[in-house]
């Protein structure tokens, strides 16, 4: 199974670096993961909803061609996304595989999210939680949740 993390941004900090780097190498016993950075459009300090629009919408370009991709399963990461348990993230993973699925890209937009063009391209629209978190920690929350649902797909005693 290949899993992406279709990110917008790049992560600065080295700590968030770390941490995902220790996913990343735990997942990759278990699948062939990947995280694309796009970059993030400049948008000014107060931006107008047309220049906001703008702005998803030249994320947008540079995501389709991975949405595209024959085999893929699209997961948008959005605020207004249904809420999963790690066993129904599992289960959908697991899924995937059954449908013949051989890729699943997490979507992951700027702070200002994903456009409408990229989410009706996504099967499932995903929400970590009401609360907000910053884009570093939600990807490292990401990572360590894939990594969950495959350990609770082997059954192993990571998942308590």
């Amino acid at each position: 199974m290949n899993v992406n993390l279709i990110t917008v941004g790049k992560l600065k900090e080295s700590y968030w670096k770390n941490a995902c780097d220790e996913y990343l190498k735990r997942l990759s016993a278990l699948c062939k993961i990947r995280i694309i950075e796009l970059n993030e459009y400049r948008i000014s300090d107060s931006p107008s909803q047309k220049e906001i629009e703008n702005g998803l919408s030249e994320e947008a370009k540079n995501m389709l061609p991975y949405l595209e991709t024959k085999g893929a399963f699209n997961i948008a990461m959005c605020i207004e996304g249904k809420k999963m348990s790690s066993e129904a993230l599992s289960q959908t993973i697991e899924k995937c595989g059954v449908d013949g699925f051989s890729t699943i890209n997490f979507v992951v937009g700027s702070s200002f999210g994903i456009s409408d063009e990229i989410k009706s391209k996504c099967k499932v629209r995903l929400s970590m939680s009401e609360m907000t978190f910053p884009h570093q920690l939600a990807r490292v929350m990401l990572l360590e949740q894939i990594y969950r649902a495959f350990q609770i797909s082997k059954g192993t005693k990571y998942h308590k």
